[in-house]
C-alpha cells in the first residue's frame, strides 16, 4: 500500500521540471526517473501548465478557473445551509402562529 504522507513540491520545482520536459525532448516518464519523482505527477503538472497556456485539450480548466469553481462551489454549500435554517424557520414560525 502506498504512504499516507504526500509529499509537497515547491511552485519553482514544479516550473523547473515541465521546463526540462519541454527543453530536453525526453518523455515525461524519463525526466521524472531522472528527477527521482513520479512520473504521474509530472504528467499532472505538465498537463496543468498546457491548460494555463490555453495549449491544453477542449474543455480543461485553467488553474485560476479551477480555484473560481472550488470557491464558487464553497459558496453554494453554504448559501445552501443558510437556505436550510431559513426554511426551518419558516415552519417553525408558520407553527407558532396558527397557535
Amino acid at each position: 500500500m502506498g504512504s499516507k504522507y504526500t509529499k509537497r513540491y515547491t511552485e519553482e520545482f514544479k516550473r523547473d521540471a515541465i521546463a526540462l520536459v519541454d527543453s530536453s525532448g525526453k518523455t515525461v516518464t524519463a525526466v521524472a526517473r531522472e528527477l527521482g519523482i513520479s512520473s504521474e505527477s509530472l504528467r499532472g503538472w505538465y498537463r496543468q501548465a498546457k491548460a494555463d497556456q490555453c495549449e491544453g485539450r477542449p474543455g480543461e480548466l485553467t488553474t485560476q478557473e479551477r480555484e473560481e469553481l472550488r470557491q464558487l462551489r464553497r459558496q453554494n454549500a453554504e448559501q445552501a445551509k443558510t437556505i436550510e435554517v431559513l426554511r426551518k424557520a419558516a415552519v417553525f414560525f408558520a407553527k407558532e402562529s396558527d397557535r
